[in-house]
């Protein structure tokens, strides 16, 4: 009974064997007969993945295929649109490859992978010219859709936020040759749909945020623009910020220039807003009149030309802080009046002679002034002291006078002690005075001396109806009762008269 039970066994186990041997030959012989005309899985033909499919297949694959465009639109949405491969006459020229390459495939193989490529010039084919046509009417290249990108750039300069970068935009503006490129590619395989964007066929900013120029270009125009610079001009300020210095600034590209001639013109009103040389002053006299004085060189005179380029130089290097301009000349105060409350007050007229200091009468005099006769009249005006020297020699073409205390005030014609003299005041000048100079007696002039400064003001004004009359007096031998004719000059200095 065993033996029995162990063949009936072993015949069950045969029986299986040979269902299953016949089995893999019907899928063998399946598969040969299948890939009779099916490619081999891992067949490419020219990009395309022909993977058990026929040529029949192909050939309606071709007849029904369009290729979907994945377009961008300005607000960062996409947009489709399709080609059809009909309106572009897309098919095969001959299928007589396609089946040269199904008899050539080893069949006999099909379950193993082919990994095959093969690449055929002019198998499909399509008419270019309507191709170019439909992707000329895409929309990415119509003005009314497509917009431009632009370059990032440096904005103009508000108070609130200084200079700042506006990012560049994308638009959505295609590329004629890149978008054929791509959409010829994808045709050519056979691929369902291209985006646009993806394949880089859009036009892009030359000019992005983090452009490392652009950055370095910023940084320039905001060091400028950072820069706050006061002056002072007595009670009155005048502040310099970025709100001017933007306006003269001028960017080319990438380079920042600051413009000399904008500088220039700012000093310039600074000048003409708080010079005074030059210009009329009014003035309250000793004598209780006020008077208005519109001649002599007193007053504050900016270095316009030096001052400006003193400025640009500040801003170029980013200083800010207190400014004071550079001046050919000061004055003793800003605003009015500018000469100050220390000063010589002369009355060519009353040929007298006031010196104060702080507001406070410190001394007076009177003096003998330039000889009205001989044209020689000291001229009105406001001037200060150029310098003063001790012991100068006056010097004319026919004599020198040595003096003690020379105090210059307008050119050659000075204030100093006429030790030849016995009387001062009255009308001496008229007949008997100098070529311009304000003799004083030597006391006086010494303690004038004393007092006055290089820069402080000196006031000479005529004023009718304060004359007074002193009786003239011989001077004293080697005097200038009778000057000659010519100038006087202390010794190492210009001309001055005596």
């Amino acid at each position: 009974m065993a033996k029995k039970g162990k063949k009936k066994g072993f015949s069950v186990l045969w029986i299986l064997l040979l269902i299953l041997l016949l089995a893999a030959a019907a899928v063998y012989g399946g598969g040969v007969y299948y890939y009779h005309n099916h490619f081999l899985k891992g067949t490419v033909i020219d990009r395309i993945d022909v993977s058990d499919m026929t040529v029949q297949e192909l050939e309606e694959q071709v007849q029904d295929y369009f290729l979907r465009i994945i377009e961008r639109q300005s607000d960062g949405t996409t947009l489709e649109e399709d080609i059809q491969g009909r309106d572009i006459s897309l098919g095969y020229g001959s299928t007589e490859p396609l089946e040269e390459i199904l008899e050539q495939q080893n069949k006999w193989l099909w379950f193993l992978p082919a990994e095959a490529e093969y690449e055929m010039d002019g198998l499909i084919t399509y008419d270019e010219e309507a191709l170019e046509e439909r992707i000329q009417a895409l929309s990415g290249f119509q003005s009314d859709f497509a917009v431009a990108p632009t370059d990032a750039y440096i904005s103009d300069y508000t108070s609130e936020n200084g200079f700042q970068i506006v990012s560049e935009t994308q638009g959505n503006e295609l590329d004629y040759d890149l978008t054929l490129e791509a959409i010829r590619s994808a045709v050519d395989s056979l691929e369902e749909q291209v985006d646009l964007d993806q394949e880089g066929c859009y036009h892009v900013p030359q000019v992005t945020s983090d452009n490392e120029q652009l950055l370095a270009t910023l940084e320039k125009l905001q060091n400028y623009a950072n820069v706050t610079i006061t002056y002072t001009f007595g009670d009155s300020k005048e502040v310099l910020d970025g709100a001017t210095i933007s306006t003269w600034l001028h960017v080319d590209g990438f380079e920042v220039e600051l413009d000399q001639e904008k500088v220039e013109e700012y000093v310039a009103t600074l000048r003409k807003k708080y010079d005074t040389i030059f210009r009329s002053r009014t003035f309250m006299t000793s004598y209780g009149q006020e008077i208005t004085i519109d001649t002599g060189d007193y007053g504050w005179w900016m270095n316009y030309g030096q001052e400006a380029v003193e400025l640009a130089e500040m801003i170029e290097n980013g200083e800010s802080g207190e400014r004071t301009p550079v001046y050919y000349q000061t004055a003793a105060s800003y605003g009015t009046p500018d000469y100050g409350d220390t000063y010589v007050e002369i009355n060519l007229t009353a040929q007298h002679l006031f010196f104060y200091q702080d507001g406070v009468l410190i001394l007076e005099s009177d003096f003998v002034s330039g000889n009205a006769s001989r044209g020689y009249d000291t001229p009105d005006g406001v001037y200060s002291i150029t310098y003063k020297q001790r012991n100068a020699t006056l010097t004319g073409e026919n004599y020198e006078t040595p003096v003690s205390y020379w105090m210059p005030f307008n050119g050659n014609i000075g204030m100093h002690d006429a030790s030849w003299r016995s009387s001062f005041g009255g009308d001496i000048y008229k007949t008997n005075g100098s070529h311009g100079c304000i003799n004083l007696p030597p006391s006086v002039a010494q303690e004038l001396y004393s007092y006055v400064e290089k820069g402080m003001p000196v006031i000479c004004y005529y004023l009718p109806g304060t004359e007074t009359v002193k009786q003239e007096t011989t001077t004293e031998e080697g005097a200038d009762a009778q000057p000659a004719a010519g100038t006087e000059a202390g010794s190492g200095t210009s001309a001055a008269e005596s």
